[in-house]
């Protein structure tokens, strides 16, 4: 039989990967570390679809700029786009117990790319999200009205209570396109995260429904996919990933290995 081509992914992947082999290698959280880490893969794979800011910043790293102010220089403040969110996964497992901790290495690793309140926010969000599923149970049906609870207490900025107050009041909402218009699917981490984290809620027992449902939603596509699917998979465990998806996943033994070390650091 014809082998089926490679999935390959893109930034948000590789730099998932980043942060997971600077928690795996420093054993925690170290930002200079973290940065360059970032810096480093992106040199070696920057076909990987990034966005004009994170080079820019790596680039002020390199000149000398320390890493938690650099990305302030860009965008006037920080971005607030879901570059910080999309990658942010490794964070919510590894502190998957503390919501404090999450929050606080959340904000401090999405400051390396993304400065604004608002884009670190967002990546506190999903790292929280993560978290949570972390700890559920798959064997018990999943609370939601609880889930979401939990995470509208979470935030702080009114944009994103809203939001997460949205996913619970669109709940079983079958048009797709009002679900569009209430979360978003743009590349703004207040317009990606809830979209995501709705995705994940309503099918919350299939790794394939949810991730599907996620891109058919449009937009910022590989991102919220991305996120989709990283909650899922801390919710249900990689043995709900489609063999037909594992087996062509691109470095899919390496992230395997990566992910198994990172969860034997933190248990």
């Amino acid at each position: 039989a014809k082998r089926q081509a490679t999935l390959t992914y893109t930034d948000d992947t590789h730099m998932m990967i980043s942060i997971a082999e600077s928690l795996v290698e420093c054993g925690g959280f170290d930002g200079e570390h973290m940065s360059r880490r970032f810096m480093e893969n992106y040199r070696r794979e920057p076909w990987r679809g990034y966005g004009p800011g994170p080079p820019r910043v790596f680039r002020l790293i390199e000149g000398g700029e320390a890493w938690d102010i650099a990305a302030e220089r860009l965008y006037g403040g920080g971005s607030f786009g879901n570059g910080a969110a999309m990658r942010i996964a490794p964070i919510g497992v590894f502190w998957y117990d503390d919501p404090v901790k999450v929050k606080e290495m959340a904000c401090a690793s999405s400051r390396i790319t993304h400065a604004h309140e608002l884009g670190m926010e967002g990546g506190a969000l999903q790292a929280y999200a993560v978290a949570l599923a972390t700890a559920a149970d798959p064997s018990d049906e999943l609370r939601r009205g609880d889930f979401v609870a939990r995470l509208h207490d979470f935030v702080e900025y009114d944009v994103f209570k809203r939001k997460v107050q949205a996913i619970a009041d669109l709940e079983g909402e079958d048009d797709r396109s009002r679900v569009v218009a209430e979360l978003g699917h743009g590349i703004e981490a207040f317009e990606s995260v809830p979209a995501a984290i709705y995705s994940f809620l309503r099918y919350p027992g299939s790794f394939e429904e949810a991730v599907t449902y996620a891109i058919s939603l449009g937009g910022d596509t590989d991102t919220i996919g991305a996120m989709t699917g990283a909650i899922s998979g801390a919710y249900l465990g990689i043995e709900a990933i489609p063999r037909k998806w594992r087996d062509r996943l691109e470095n899919g033994d390496y992230i395997a290995d990566l992910a198994e070390r990172l969860w034997v650091l933190r248990s």
